[in-house]
């Protein structure tokens, strides 16, 4: 192994090792019962701990010759039952947070690759459920259209569904615009 000479490097790869190194230490509380305290410091100097059942007892047990310290330390047993379950569950939920991430992260690649908005998709490509939801979004389309230009006089003698784009009236006739020289 050699130190990573680039310092934003350095420090990315610190945080992920960190949490890496956490994550193992609070399983091995879990699994064995043990006692843990960790205590690094980053590139930037920043302290970060980890302890079970705490840091500052895990160092007053290291560095305590006293035998009354000890005593007092110890926790009862259900109290360790107690935090190897809390541990367990902490364990559990990190994972799943994690997977979540990863999930959040597929979809977004997904999406950075298609790039495609449902509208923008052909339509023989939908099938029966996606072209229901895409009739329903034309029709909420349809009414928030109508009321919000209720103030300009075509638009208020709409009554019906002139183009017939939600009856499945539509043919290519019906397209037929003028504008300027071309038909459209």
């Amino acid at each position: 192994m050699v130190k990573i000479k680039k310092e934003s490097h350095r420090q990315v790869t610190f945080s992920k090792r960190r949490a890496g190194l956490f994550k193992k230490a609070s399983e091995l509380c879990t699994l064995c019962g043990a006692e843990i305290g960790i205590i690094v410091f980053s590139p930037a100097k920043k302290p970060f701990s980890f302890g079970h059942p705490s840091v500052e007892s895990v160092l007053d047990r290291y560095l305590s010759l006293n035998n009354e310290s000890l005593t007092q330390m110890h926790q009862p047993q259900e109290n360790r039952a107690t935090s190897s379950e809390l541990n367990l569950r902490l364990t559990q939920i990190l994972s799943e947070v994690e997977e979540e991430k990863k999930k959040g992260q597929a979809m977004e690649e997904i999406r950075k690759a298609k790039m495609i908005n449902w509208w923008e998709a052909p339509v023989e490509k939908m099938d029966m459920v996606q072209l229901q939801e895409m009739k329903y979004a034309l029709q909420e389309l349809r009414k928030t259209i109508v009321s919000e230009s209720s103030n300009t006089t075509p638009f208020n003698e709409v009554k019906e569904d002139v183009f017939g784009f939600l009856d499945n009236k539509v043919t290519t006739s019906s397209y037929n615009v003028t504008y300027g020289n071309g038909c459209f």
